[in-house]
């Protein structure tokens, strides 16, 4: 696959040559529809997973028996995709309409309990030669990303629940052949379509907030404002949207906040 991240449009660092020590590297994930097996990295893909080791599951207390059934997220995108390309100007016809008009929000698992256990959503995972730059952490060369289908946790009842796991892929002799599903998801957008990765390298810098407020000050009087149409440090020059391993984060939704290891308590 080309590269699809454009050009930096200026040399940031040649304006700026303190961030020429803060650069790193990141590796965009470039997902893209299609048909991952087991033994490919992927967004949203199957799950090497062996046969006799317990799937890993959310048992946070939380409301877990209302919301989208996982099923009718999955068909409505089947329908969509299928009609969409059959007709791309009109799309949907009215027996699918129908069909779609059906999937609602609501109460669909009652009977589950705030703390009955729940399957987590497999999200990604990352296979060490796909990756440049996946960390060796000495426990394997694949790392599998978990999340639950609720965002209900942590101190602000928002937040996602992540479960990481790294194995020895070679050691997967065995193979989970029916990988389990929850039964009703909070949002459709937290259930990942299938997706094949090409990954490309690039190089990042800090989100703003996070530079020294004498180097943003500067930054910000040479960008000038967005009606000036010259290139913006965060959207330009900065952090790359989209999945990503490595790199920097882009902190536009709650500002900078501490993220360490809750095991060893580095960033």
């Amino acid at each position: 696959m080309s590269r699809t991240t454009p050009p930096r449009p200026v040399d940031v660092e040649a304006a700026f040559p303190e961030l020429a020590a803060l650069r790193r590297p990141a590796t965009r994930l470039n997902p893209r529809r299609g048909t991952p097996t087991v033994h490919d990295s992927s967004v949203g893909g199957p799950m090497l997973w062996p046969a006799d080791e317990a799937w890993p599951v959310c048992t946070a207390p939380h409301k877990r028996g209302s919301g989208h059934r996982y099923s009718d997220v999955v068909r409505e995108r089947e329908i969509l995709e299928r009609a969409w390309r059959r007709d791309p100007r009109s799309g949907p016809n009215a027996e699918e309409a129908g069909t779609l008009a059906g999937f609602k929000r609501g109460r669909h698992a009652p009977y589950l309990a705030d703390t009955d256990p729940i399957p987590l959503l497999g999200v990604a995972q990352l296979y060490r030669r796909d990756v440049p730059g996946l960390p060796d952490t000495g426990e394997g060369d694949l790392l599998q990303v978990f999340w639950c289908g609720f965002e209900r946790h942590g101190d602000t009842r928002h937040d996602l629940h992540v479960q990481l796991r790294r194995r020895h892929s070679k050691d997967v002799t065995r193979q989970l052949m029916a990988q389990p599903v929850l039964e009703v998801v909070g949002r459709p957008e937290l259930v990942p379509s299938p997706c094949v990765l090409h990954p490309e390298k690039i190089v990042e810098h800090p989100y703003f907030m996070t530079l020294d407020p004498t180097l943003w000050d500067r930054i910000d009087a040479w960008e000038g404002t967005e009606e000036d149409e010259g290139p913006q440090y965060v959207s330009d020059l900065s952090t790359a949207p989209g999945w990503k391993v490595g790199g920097y984060i882009a902190w536009a939704l709650t500002g900078p906040g501490p993220l360490p290891c809750s095991v060893c308590g580095a960033e």
